[in-house]
This record gives structure tokens, sequence and C-alpha cells, in this order.
């Protein structure tokens, strides 16, 4: 089935983003894709450096709790979990904490031909915010 076929794709992007390993997520998405999130969108070139920064700075990671997939649409809902240990460009003038923090997040794919070409997230930044900073 195409939709199991899309979930592991999807798995795999998941898999290798906790690892931050770029040369398999390029390979996952299209040359075009486009990456929505919280800090505006762009290709994988304009998300890199902010993927690089939510491991090096938010050592963050992504557990899968429900996936589910319909036509070229796959939908994640995550348990992430991080800890603010080094610069984060949303978090520009607060210094690391080392505080963890445990939010949902949401991911929204569209696959074309096995390869992603659409990825939106959804997460609750108030939430990580709180749970990061000093009170």
């Amino acid at each position: 089935m195409e939709t199991e076929a899309n979930k592991d794709i999807v798995r795999a992007y998941v898999e290798a983003f906790n690892r931050f390993d770029m040369v398999v997520l390029r390979d996952l998405f299209t040359a075009d894709a486009r990456i929505y999130g919280v800090l505006g969108y762009g290709g994988l070139d304009d998300v890199e450096p902010i993927w690089h920064e939510l491991h090096d700075g938010m050592n963050i990671n992504l557990e899968i709790l429900e996936i589910a997939a319909e036509g070229q649409n796959v939908v994640v809902r995550y348990r992430e979990t991080g800890r603010y240990s080094g610069f984060f460009r949303g978090l520009v003038g607060h210094d690391p904490t080392g505080k963890s923090y445990d939010v949902t997040a949401m991911e929204w794919f569209v696959i074309e031909n096995g390869k992603i070409t659409t990825r939106w997230g959804a997460r609750d930044s108030a939430a990580i915010l709180r749970q990061v900073m000093h009170h």
C-alpha cells in the first residue's frame, strides 16, 4: 500500500532528524521541497541551520505517538523533548538554562513519488519557553 510506504518515509525522516543526518534528510525530500515551521518556511538549505540549532541548542528529539496516512498525506503526533543547552535563534537574549522540556508536536507531510515535497510543523513554542526559562 502506498499509504504504508509513505508512513515508512516519514518514519525514516524522524529517525534521520533525531540523528541530524542531513545526507539522509536531503535524500528523503525533493530538491524543491518546502518546509514550514514556527520560524517561517523555506527549502532544505534554509532550514538546515535551524535544525542544526534545534539539535545543538535544544537537544530536540521526536517520538512518534501516532501516525496516519491518506493518499499523499501523512500526519504525525509526536512527543517532543529537549533541553535548552546552547544558542537557539528562537530564544535570543536568553542564556541557556539546561532545563528540559516535553511538549506535543504535530507535523503534516505531502509525499509524491516516494519523496517528501512539503512538511508543515506545529509545536507549542510558548509551552517550550515556559519550561526552559528560569522562574
